[in-house]
C-alpha cells in the first residue's frame, strides 16, 4: 500500500474585470430615459450617492435630512452606519417626489395590487427599473445599479476627489476595492506620461524626407 502524499496544487487564477462605467452624458440621457416620477428620483439617487441596491431599498423617509443636507445609510454592508452628503438638485428631486408619492415609512415603497405596500421596493424591481431605463436610453452596456455606483465613484475620481474620500463614501473597509476605480478613471489613465512620447527618436517629416520606408 502507497504512503499516503499530501501535494498542494496551485489554485487557478480567478480572472478579474473592470466594472463598466457610464459616461455622464450616459447617465444624463438614462435619468432622463426614467419613465415616471418614482423611477427619476431612484435613478437620481443611485448616482448621486452611490448607494448599492440594498441600501437604496431600505433608504427611509428620515434618513433623508435636508437640514444637515445628508443622506443617513443604516446598517449598510458590513453592518455600519455612513453619511453621505446631499446635493441640492438631488434634494429638489426628492423633495418633487415625495410631493407625488407621499411616502410614509420606507423612501421608495414597494406595491401591492396597485398600493403602496409599507415594505421597501425589491432588489429585483429597482434592477428591471434601470435596465429598462438603459434600453429606453439606447445604451448598448450591460447596465445596472451597481453600474452607477461604480460610474459615481469614477467621475468622483476623475473630478479630483481623494480616493480615500471615496473609500469612505462608497462604505468600502479596505482602500484596496476602492482602488480598482484608479484603473477606470480617464483622468489617471491618461495623466501617465508613455515613454515612447520620450525617447529621441526621428520625427515623421525627417523619414518622409529621407525617402526611408518600413520594411515589409
Amino acid at each position: 500500500r502507497r504512503p499516503y502524499v499530501q501535494v498542494d496544487l496551485p489554485r487557478p487564477k480567478t480572472e478579474k474585470r473592470l466594472p463598466t462605467v457610464l459616461s455622464r452624458e450616459e447617465v444624463g440621457r438614462l435619468i432622463d430615459s426614467a419613465s415616471n416620477l418614482l423611477h427619476y428620483a431612484i435613478l437620481m439617487t443611485l448616482y448621486a450617492t452611490g448607494l448599492r441596491r440594498a441600501e437604496l431599498c431600505h433608504l427611509k423617509v428620515t434618513d433623508i435630512d435636508s437640514q444637515r443636507m445628508v443622506v443617513r445609510i443604516r446598517q449598510g454592508k458590513g453592518k455600519r452606519d455612513r453619511d453621505l452628503p446631499m446635493t441640492p438638485k438631488l434634494l429638489e428631486t426628492l423633495r418633487e417626489y415625495w410631493r407625488w408619492m407621499k411616502p410614509k415609512t420606507y423612501l421608495f415603497p414597494g406595491m401591492d395590487n396597485n398600493w403602496r405596500s409599507d415594505k421597501p421596493l425589491s432588489p429585483k424591481a429597482i434592477y428591471i427599473m434601470v435596465r429598462d431605463a438603459a434600453k429606453r436610453a439606447g445604451i448598448h452596456k450591460q447596465v445596472s445599479p451597481h453600474i452607477l455606483r461604480h460610474s459615481w465613484a469614477t467621475h468622483l475620481l476623475e473630478s479630483g476627489e481623494d480616493i480615500r474620500k471615496i473609500q469612505l463614501l462608497l462604505g468600502h473597509s479596505d482602500l484596496e476595492t476602492t482602488s480598482v476605480y484608479l484603473h477606470l478613471s480617464d483622468r489617471h489613465l491618461h495623466s501617465v506620461t508613455n515613454p515612447v512620447e520620450t525617447i529621441p527618436v526621428s520625427t515623421l517629416d525627417t523619414i518622409k524626407r529621407s525617402g526611408r520606408k518600413k520594411k515589409e
